[in-house]
């Protein structure tokens, strides 16, 4: 069984509707996928009534926007109930942020002589529900100010370049809180990519583990190096969480990040799935 437990869709900041996405798990030979986008549910019902379809497992996740110690950090939760009135309404207070965030880095690209407004950021976003800074490289894009995303963010978007501007993210452990109190399995999503290792500590790790139960940590992903991974593993077997792997798809988004280039364990899977049920959490098997 092939599982791809950390996969976007166009509700976000992927390029593939949900049914989209489901169409291209199944012909990687995909038997699950975690539909995770970020900060919305929206496209759940999409992907798993395409997943019926096409005999593809859509487990419904999301990817919740978090801070750690000033540092931007991501957690997977999956299972959650899609009512849980906590969990929805923290979900809302991150998607206006972001939204409210949008003009601020336009007018930062602007001072910097990028001529795009929000109406062209809002126009290559399309239908998604949760606006981020990969919607404002598609403008660029557009504009022909940049060649992709990775131009876009390298130069202008990621911390310390001209166009990069803060929004509020939620507490980590008050996010693994909220995914329990909504029936979910709370994992780190890719805990030592991107400079998060110098917050995500082993002690910090441990401490979300024990005072807070942490559910996973996500081991093989594209931006950690074959030494993150092993000691990620290892320092996972040590706290009892469980360790996946996922390829973190966005389409075209994303390069070097096609689905099912890395998988989760049946075991890892099945464990989470027990973790959802016995919470009580939404769960098709």
């Amino acid at each position: 069984m092939r599982i791809d437990l950390h996969t976007h869709s166009a509700v976000s900041d992927g390029t593939d509707s949900p049914t989209r996405l489901v169409m291209r798990a199944a012909s990687a030979g995909l038997a699950v996928i975690g539909l995770t986008d970020h900060d919305t549910f929206d496209g759940l019902a999409e992907a798993q009534a395409a997943g019926a379809r096409f005999g593809v497992k859509v487990l419904p996740g999301v990817e919740i926007s978090c801070n750690q110690d000033g540092h931007e950090v991501h957690l997977l939760g999956y299972g959650c109930r899609t009512d849980d009135p906590d969990l929805l309404a923290e979900l809302g207070r991150l998607r206006s942020s972001r939204s409210g965030r949008l003009l601020r880095m336009v007018q930062a690209l602007n001072r910097a002589g990028i001529d795009i407004t929000a109406d062209d950021v809002h126009a290559v976003a399309s239908s998604a529900s949760s606006l981020g800074r990969p919607h404002v490289a598609d403008a660029m894009i557009a504009k022909g100010y940049v060649a992709d995303r990775d131009e876009a963010f390298r130069d202008w978007l990621d911390v310390g370049r001209p166009g990069f501007v803060r929004r509020y993210s939620c507490d980590l452990a008050a996010g693994v809180d909220l995914i329990h109190r909504a029936g979910g399995a709370a994992v780190l999503a890719h805990p030592w990519a991107r400079g998060a290792d110098s917050v995500l500590t082993p002690e910090r790790i441990a401490a979300l583990a024990r005072d807070h139960q942490l559910d996973g940590l996500e081991v093989d992903h594209q931006d950690h190096t074959a030494a993150q991974r092993a000691m990620l593993f290892d320092l996972g077997g040590r706290l009892g969480l469980v360790r996946t792997g996922s390829s973190d798809y966005h389409g075209t988004g994303k390069t070097d990040h096609e689905l099912g280039c890395n998988t989760t364990r049946e075991t890892a899977y099945r464990e989470l799935c027990t973790r959802i049920q016995m919470r009580g959490g939404a769960l098709r098997r």
